[in-house]
């Protein structure tokens, strides 16, 4: 069946609306400014984003629901006043220097609005693109990772030129208009939709027919829903903990400088975001499974050695490889979910998925703030995340089994069927 809507139209719109709220991870430039102008303490305004990402979670959990079954334009359009209403609260709250009102405006509504909004496209784009679900899931979560290094340099311009409260009363209504139009766009393919002239093949890396049609009750009954959560789960806790002290980490064992610190966090940047698409689109044609396997490789090897990796060129480049992967994670998630639930209730499976994203934005920089605090070192910190990769790699076999004795049993129901 076809549409007048252009489905790539239907993704420019997606990466609009993370584009958009992917500006909370910038959050940091806020901080020495409210340090400065008001006084409030590197922990009150650092926790602000705690509660963002801890309310992104959960909303992304309880309101999957409610993007299935009201469809991508009312859920876009909710996840728009929340965090548009989240940018104008946070900004009354400095102007009126009440740090309560910082948490609910920015943390919790803006929050509520951060895990709806980031559900809404990906479930969408997993439907329109049945074909390539890897690169247009990959697409718009790259907005959100690439929102950071687009508003950083505008929030210290109107910072600078406007004042704080001023600069998030600006960006809540020039996100509130992005989102806005974006959201009036998406809309879900219609019954049986199938793009014309494209043929979807099985190929041996990745699972082109959904394993199964399942609700998100039905998912969370799973043993695969637990595998891919705890998948997530150690990805990010390692990657989020990394991005937390990547600078000092890199002046300890490499001996940059701080200049050149800052500047590789800079690059880091870069490569969150395109590994996000990359790793994605690869994943279309490796599969899901294959991807997550190479990734937990890839990072048990760069774990181990990167306490020993004294060179400044070879440490920044594990670093980057390393940080592509947790962008990847992010963004081969919803075609991975689509494979092996189907695109029943993707969106709520997904909000469940999230989860593991909200334990680990608390886990990881924890983590690795007391084993420093205790040894003075960033070393053991690296060999846990080592260890904790190799259990994720078990997990990515566990996983790989399970897949395989569906794809038997499904072999053997289609056989069954056509004898009847």
């Amino acid at each position: 069946m076809q549409t007048k809507k252009n489905r790539w139209l239907i993704a420019l719109a997606g990466v609009g609306i993370h584009i958009s709220i992917g500006s909370v991870y910038a959050w940091s430039v806020f901080t020495t400014p409210l340090q400065e102008s008001i006084g409030w303490s590197l922990s009150q305004v650092s926790i602000t984003f705690s509660i963002a990402i801890l309310f992104l979670g959960l909303s992304a959990a309880f309101m999957g629901h409610f993007v299935e079954a009201k469809g991508p334009r009312k859920s876009g359009l909710v996840s728009t006043v929340f965090f548009a209403a989240g940018m104008i609260t946070a900004g009354l709250g400095i102007q009126l220097e009440m740090l309560w009102l910082l948490y609910v405006g920015y943390g919790v509504l803006g929050g509520i609005g951060l895990g709806i909004g980031y559900i809404t496209p990906v479930s969408t784009l997993v439907k329109w693109f049945p074909d390539r679900r890897g690169m247009a899931t990959g697409l718009a979560i790259m907005g959100f990772g690439f929102a950071a290094m687009i508003a950083s340099p505008v929030m210290r311009m109107l910072i600078e030129s406007v004042g704080i409260p001023n600069t998030f009363f600006i960006l809540g209504i020039i996100y509130f208009i992005v989102m806005f139009a974006s959201s009036l766009y998406l809309e879900k393919p219609p019954e049986g939709y199938h793009p014309k002239g494209v043929v979807i093949e099985e190929s041996e890396g990745a699972v082109s027919k959904d394993l199964a049609q399942l609700t998100a009750n039905e998912a969370i009954k799973t043993k695969r829903f637990y595998f891919l959560w705890l998948m997530l789960f150690i990805n990010v806790t390692c990657g989020i903990a990394i991005l937390a002290v990547a600078s000092p980490m890199g002046v300890e064992i490499a001996g940059l400088t701080a200049g050149a610190a800052a500047f590789m966090v800079g690059v880091m940047g870069v490569f969150n975001g395109a590994g996000r698409l990359v790793w994605a689109s690869i994943s279309d044609y490796i599969g899901r499974t294959n991807l997550y396997t190479l990734f937990f490789v890839l990072q048990i090897g760069i774990f181990a050695v990167l306490p020993f990796t004294t060179n400044e060129w070879l440490f920044q480049i594990l670093l980057f490889i390393m940080i592509s992967c947790y962008g990847g994670g992010f963004s081969a998630i919803p075609a991975y979910i689509g494979d092996i639930f189907g695109t029943k209730q993707l969106g709520a499976i997904h909000g469940y998925i999230l989860t593991a994203w909200a334990a680990a934005g608390l886990a990881g920089p924890f983590i690795v703030a007391k084993i420093y605090e205790s040894t003075q070192s960033y070393a053991w910190s690296l060999y846990i995340f080592a260890g904790l990769f190799v259990i994720a790699l078990v997990i990515s076999i566990f996983i790989r089994q399970d897949i395989k004795r569906l794809k038997e049993k499904n072999k053997l129901d289609s056989v069954s069927a056509s004898a009847k």
